[in-house]
């Protein structure tokens, strides 16, 4: 198996600072989507606000995305469509997204966007947590005839979406894990010792 790729240095400073400044990281005691209790929540939803910070993020997808083989991304709602988006228009690659609901009126589409059964397309996703949302959207997909066998996201959290997806037969990839980012950041100074530690057993108890 090839061997995934690295954000650089400066890939990983400026996107652990720039997730940062936008508020797109915040610490505290939070409940996710999944029903966990967290000690950090990531909001890629702000993104849209720092234009240049979104091309940074699409960028980071690229090395990733070169050396798989698809013919379409498929960026999941809502987080993820700006950053589909972005990473279409840097990488040339053609856009779907799956709706959250299908449409009740006109074409009453399930995806948006031109595809054709017997594609493979990337799921695109923003965050990896439990893998569930990944698996409602690939169900979308593959119900409409496309081939979904590569995920990639910008931030695992580590919570046991690789190995959920592995399960099933699909590869997640990620541009960066939680404990990159939380490791730049004490190095950095940018984050409370306190919350580092807490962040971390957090991490500890789930892997």
């Amino acid at each position: 198996m090839k061997d995934e790729p690295r954000i650089s240095t400066i890939e990983l400073s400026n996107l652990a600072n720039g997730l940062l400044s936008a508020g797109c990281i915040k610490f505290g005691d939070f409940t996710l989507k999944s029903g966990l209790k967290s000690p950090i929540y990531i909001d890629l939803r702000q993104i849209i606000t720092y234009p240049k910070l979104l091309e940074q993020i699409g960028a980071a997808y690229l090395p990733f995305l070169k050396d798989l083989n698809f013919d379409r991304i498929a960026g999941l709602p809502y987080a993820a469509i700006p950053i589909a988006t972005a990473i279409s228009l840097q990488g040339n690659y053609p856009m779907i997204y799956p709706r959250k609901e299908a449409k009740s009126y006109g074409t009453k589409a399930e995806i948006e966007g031109e595809y054709h059964a017997g594609e493979t397309v990337v799921v695109i996703d923003d965050l990896a947590t439990t893998g569930e949302s990944k698996f409602e959207a690939i169900e979308k997909l593959t119900g409409a005839g496309l081939i979904v066998k590569d995920v990639v996201v910008l931030i695992d959290r580590q919570s046991g979406a690789r190995e959920s997806l592995e399960r099933a037969g699909f590869a997640m990839h990620a541009v960066l894990t939680i404990t990159q980012l939380l490791d730049y950041w004490e190095q950095a100074g940018k984050v409370t010792k306190d919350n580092i530690d807490v962040a971390r057993q957090f991490l500890s108890e789930k892997t």
